[in-house]
């Protein structure tokens, strides 16, 4: 029998976790706006042509933040084209998807629908074929109250109120070859440099986020970060992410250990980002915004194949299976014990494209599997992170060795009054029995204990199968005084929620 063993202490805190951790992103791609978060000719769409049964799924999710328009889209972006009469807009070629924008949703549609789904805006602005001007016509038009060129514009456009956004990413991906107007870490950053001034002079309420390394893959990581850290430093707030893994030789148990390298991601971004606080002699902190992450690549086969220049096309459709479902619930493990540095995340994306909510054009909505662990974490992760101190067996891999079968993290929600366990059994073949000790908190009782297994690794949720994999709460857990005990079924995810007795 497998035997593992998890220690908590309240005192002993990574930190609070931001909400914004449990973000998401749409970006102009494929069916995630048209087909997917509108649709006006759809049975349940509003007046807006938003469809309410995907709203309806995103605020399951209690979504705080959605990052948009792009993603590689927003380097050939031009702002204006989006808002406006519709009838008055602009089709354009979309170099960076080979398809064609109409405009049809744009700047003002995405605030509105934002708004009904109970999040907040990121909004992302081009520094690939546009630049500095732009960046600071679009922060005035969108956030100044009144009186100016593109305030008044606003006002004009139906919008009396501003928008107020106070998150902007400063571009997207601009260090990799395949992006519109990409750019060395050297040209980026004065790029950068000079919108972050220009953006915060126009309003100085917002936040903004510096392009990293597209990933940890990319031959100039770190080195990009610490170049593009030079020269932004002390005009941003935060520095981005973006990995995504994939299962494409079949090999799980490395598959489900890649988590791993998350944990050494972060943590060589965060020592790159206080290296030049160093230089700086800075008292800043420069925090993360993990901006696109998931599993990517059940649809890369399929997507060459299509035609270009159709509008909307169905892209990188992803159907998602169990396993899938864990390593998603390891990687916002991953990012639980960053929580002191990691405050924002983007999961890429939200629906359709890459994402945990499919439709049929015209038709259904449904969850995928990796739906659940990113709703159970965002539902049940609020609060502070607690180290985890674990003693569990490893296995090895063919490419990385010492991968401990327990995956853990625990949450301290104390205006809840709520201690939640999220664990992954990532043994393929036997359950693991599990030992948590609570010692600090006094007595606990449970609430439930969540469980996502399946005995098919392969398996998915589709239109016709919507609930083939689906969380059941009979887990089991037992609680003794402060002493959990649970047995973790072979590869599957848990959430186990416990009320602190006062």
């Amino acid at each position: 029998m497998v035997k593992a063993k998890m220690t908590v202490d309240k005192d002993f805190t990574i930190g609070v976790v931001d909400k914004r951790l449990y973000g998401s992103f749409i970006e102009h791609l494929g069916r995630a706006v048209y087909g997917g978060i509108y649709e006006p000719g759809h049975s349940s769409a509003n007046e807006a042509g938003f469809r309410t049964d995907v709203l309806e799924m995103v605020k399951e999710l209690q979504v705080p933040i959605v990052r948009y328009p792009g993603g590689n889209f927003v380097s050939g972006y031009n702002w204006e084209d989006s808002v406006g009469p519709v009838a008055e807009r602009k089709r354009r070629l979309e170099l960076a998807w080979r398809t064609i924008e109409t405009n049809e949703f744009g700047f003002n549609e995405f605030v509105d629908w934002s708004k009904l789904a109970n999040s907040e805006v990121m909004m992302a602005v081009n520094l690939g074929t546009r630049g500095v001007d732009a960046a600071r016509n679009i922060v005035e038009y969108s956030n100044h109250p009144e009186g100016s060129y593109y305030s008044d514009l606003r006002i004009k456009h139906g919008y009396k109120e501003p928008h107020a956004v106070k998150t902007w990413c400063l571009g997207n991906e601009m260090d990799g070859p395949w992006q519109i107007g990409h750019k060395t870490a050297e040209e980026y950053g004065r790029v950068a440099l000079e919108a972050a001034k220009v953006m915060k002079w126009t309003d100085p309420t917002i936040e903004l986020v510096a392009c990293g390394s597209s990933s940890l893959g990319m031959p100039t990581f770190p080195e990009w970060e610490a170049t593009v850290l030079d020269h932004t430093y002390d005009h941003v707030e935060y520095l981005s992410l973006h990995q995504y893994y994939g299962n494409a030789d079949q090999d799980t148990p490395t598959f489900l250990a890649r988590s791993l390298e998350m944990d050494r991601f972060i943590e060589t971004v965060m020592a790159t980002c206080d290296y030049i606080k160093a230089k700086k002699r800075s008292k800043k902190t420069m925090y993360l915004s993990f901006d696109e992450w998931n599993v990517w690549y059940h649809s890369n086969e399929s997507d060459k194949k299509l035609d270009p220049w159709q509008i909307a096309p169905p892209q990188l459709e992803d159907v998602y299976n169990h396993e899938d479902a864990l390593l998603v619930g390891c990687m916002l493990i991953s990012m639980l014990k960053h929580a002191d540095r990691v405050k924002m995340a983007c999961l890429a994306q939200l629906v359709n494209v890459i994402a945990p909510i499919m439709t049929d054009t015209g038709g259904a909505a449904w969850r995928q599997t990796i739906f659940y662990p990113f709703m159970h974490a965002s539902v049940f992760g609020r609060g502070t992170a607690l180290v985890p101190l674990i003693q569990s067996p490893k296995y090895d891999t063919k490419q990385i060795t010492d991968v401990p079968y327990l995956e853990g993290i625990a949450v301290h929600n104390e205006e809840q009054g709520e201690v939640t366990v999220f664990a992954v059994n990532r043994h393929l073949e036997d359950a693991l029995q599990l030992e948590v000790d609570l010692r600090s908190f006094g007595q606990c009782s449970l609430l439930e204990h969540i469980v996502l297994e399946s005995d098919d690794l392969k398996a998915a949720n589709t239109a016709a199968q919507p609930n083939r994999v689906a969380p059941h709460n009979r887990g089991g857990a037992e609680v003794s005084g402060t002493l959990v005990t649970a047995s973790l079924a072979k590869a599957s995810w848990n959430v186990i929620r416990l009320k602190i007795q006062q």
